[in-house]
């Protein structure tokens, strides 16, 4: 009877967790944007946000910026070592997590609630406060069971790997007039224990974003 209970309510939360999925309008390939030249030359860290929050137009094209599929759905817009597409993407935001899915498009809930103060930094040690106050987070998880293995040279391209993602979001922040900064400092324990990461899957960088306060 209680196998049948704990079933009944496994299927429920999974139900629920099904219909909270984000499923996002495809990026807008025609967007106003700067150039790229016009990107790179004005591109800067901003680390105070208007509380606005983003459409879900908007954290479309954001999140293909990041690592959306680009020529084919086994292709993305950030380079990774052998095409390992080892780079998770997730978005905390005020209502939940959601791990974002390049090839369908959607938001995949992950985490009721806000948890936007994990970006600030750790319980104990360096903390930086602004990071919870903007609307979105985009956190880049390392998943070496993606890459097939956790030696010292995965590791390095993890991370490198990491960064293109960071450098795409920052361009295409700059270029449409949203404001972010690369990070390296987050709770990274307590991030594990709210996603279930194994020991395999690395958070390694973050970047809040959102319009620029006035």
């Amino acid at each position: 009877m209680k196998a049948i209970l704990l079933a009944g309510m496994l299927a429920m939360s999974t139900s629920l967790m099904a219909q909270n999925v984000i499923n996002l309008p495809k990026p807008d390939m025609k967007a106003q944007s700067m150039t790229v030249i016009e990107a790179l030359n004005t591109r800067h860290s901003v680390r105070e946000y208007a509380k606005t929050p983003l459409t879900d137009q908007e954290l479309s094209n954001l999140c293909w910026a990041a690592c959306g599929v680009s020529r084919d759905n086994e292709h993305r817009t950030s380079p990774t070592a052998m095409n390992k597409k080892e780079i998770r993407l997730f978005v905390f935001t005020e209502k939940g997590v959601y791990e974002y899915e390049p090839v369908s498009n959607k938001l995949t809930p992950k985490a009721k609630g806000d948890h936007r103060a994990l970006m600030a930094g750790g319980k104990s040690g360096f903390k930086q406060e602004f990071a919870q106050e903007a609307p979105v987070s985009l956190l880049m998880v390392i998943d070496f069971e993606k890459f097939g293995q956790q030696s010292e040279q995965a590791i390095r391209m993890g991370c490198v790997d990491a960064g293109n993602v960071s450098e795409n979001i920052n361009l295409y922040c700059q270029s449409v007039g949203l404001a972010t900064v690369p990070r390296a400092t987050h709770d990274t324990e307590g991030i594990r224990t709210l996603l279930k990461l194994t020991d395999k899957q690395l958070p390694i960088m973050n970047n809040p974003v959102g319009w620029p306060k006035k």
